[in-house]
């Protein structure tokens, strides 16, 4: 079942649950990702960074192999090309297939983030795919952490939200990009995050999901989040059981080490999708 963000994610708002967005990068990745939402008849969003796609997996190659996937299975399965700052490339993942795309233009003023993802939402009609625009602006723990002075502005995301006309929108209010240090839980600011849902009803993206701590997931699922995004989470956990499998057996035969580990990285995206509370949401 390959679809867009755009369903899913209006039946989420509806429903006031969140739909997991797990950062993959090539077929066992997505694989892992689309299986652990079959168990539990989740839907689930593919998500390829732009790093990613340009590095290793272009868009040309990776979108027949998720769709494929996708078709194989019995849960809406979304692909999105996930923090995308090049507009000729957005262009080229729609081209190719990707059933939704989301615009990064935070590193304009906001009349240039409107001008720009608007011209990505008005794209991506012929496509009947989905976009996911940004306001506000987040830091990564390897550098600025996010400040208030980051944090989305409510009235400037209900004015983001009108003259853009994206399907949903990422939103800044506490958490940042990458690993924390170890033991560290961010604060989120909810009371934000409440006013921003008031004022736009519409659904909303929590990005930097991972090592935001359970409590802070599901109080943003309480409070309006409809989309979470984990990556290193999920990276973490594929690198673990690597690393269990060659202190047990440093000779073992790579396949069987990637078959594995495929199956157990599992885990970690069934824990998300349980906290994100759509277990048994799919159509």
């Amino acid at each position: 079942m390959y679809v867009s963000m755009k369903g899913m994610l209006e039946r989420a708002n509806q429903g006031n649950y969140a739909v997991m967005a797990i950062n993959c990068f090539n077929i066992e990745t997505a694989r892992a990702v689309i299986n652990a939402a079959q168990s539990l008849r989740a839907p689930i969003i593919v998500n390829i960074v732009q790093e990613h796609m340009v590095n290793h997996c272009d868009s040309e190659l990776i979108a027949p192999i998720v769709k494929m996937l996708a078709d194989r299975s019995s849960v809406e399965v979304a692909l999105n090309f996930d923090h995308g700052v090049d507009v000729g490339l957005l262009k080229k993942a729609l081209h190719d297939g990707y059933s939704s795309v989301m615009v990064d233009a935070s590193r304009y003023d906001l009349e240039g983030n409107i001008a720009m993802t608007r011209e990505i939402v008005e794209f991506a009609k012929a496509y009947g795919a989905s976009v996911e625009g940004e306001i506000g602006c987040m830091g990564g723990t390897e550098g600025t952490m996010t400040s208030d002075q980051m944090k989305t502005d409510p009235e400037q995301a209900l004015r983001f939200a009108k003259e853009t006309g994206v399907d949903c929108l990422a939103v800044s209010y506490g958490s940042s990009h990458g690993n924390y240090p170890e033991g560290y839980v961010p604060e989120f600011d909810f009371e934000r995050l409440k006013e921003i849902k008031k004022l736009t009803k519409m659904p909303l993206v929590l990005h930097g999901g991972s090592g935001s701590g359970d409590e802070n997931i599901r109080k943003s699922v309480e409070n309006g989040i409809n989309k979470i995004n984990v990556g290193c989470d999920f990276m973490n956990a594929n690198t673990a059981a690597i690393k269990a499998h060659l202190d047990k057996d440093p000779n073992i035969n790579y396949w069987v080490m990637m078959n594995q580990v495929e199956k157990e990285s599992q885990e970690l995206v069934k824990h998300y999708i349980q906290l994100s509370g759509s277990v048994g949401k799919s159509l």
